[in-house]
């Protein structure tokens, strides 16, 4: 696993404003607005930051929380989970163990076979739609 790091100003250059102010400054989108909450196409979803393959779209399911969710990411290692308290409560936040970008928050509220809820910015995402071409 090769570790991406970059100045911030190399991630200012590379993001948007608004994916910049959601991986390096852990701010979050507001619900039912990010381009992937409802996608239901195949396909793989990918770090914005470094392009890592995170979630798949078979384990993403509505939530009903106006987020992409996830039940299991691809590669566990390619994801790093850290108690968060800001906000006055405690949670547990989800990077991109390969950039550090922040990409949301994981809750023990998910559907089989993991009851894990990956809830994820999809500011912080690129999608990859599955190629079904012979």
């Amino acid at each position: 696993m090769q570790k991406v790091h970059k100045t911030e100003e190399e991630w200012r250059e590379q993001l948007s404003p608004e994916e910049f102010a959601v991986t390096r400054r852990k701010a979050t989108e507001r619900a039912f607005t990010g381009r992937y909450w409802d996608t239901a196409t195949p396909g793989i979803y990918r770090c914005v930051c470094c392009g890592t393959a995170l979630f798949a779209s078979d384990t993403k399911f509505d939530a009903g929380c106006g987020w992409p969710s996830y039940f299991d990411p691809i590669v566990p290692e390619y994801v790093r989970e850290e108690v968060d308290t800001s906000h006055g409560m405690v949670r547990t936040e989800v990077l991109c163990n390969i950039c550090d970008a922040h990409l949301g928050h994981v809750f023990p509220d998910g559907p089989p076979p993991t009851g894990r809820r990956y809830c994820i910015n999809s500011l912080a995402l690129t999608f990859e739609p599955e190629n079904r071409e012979p």
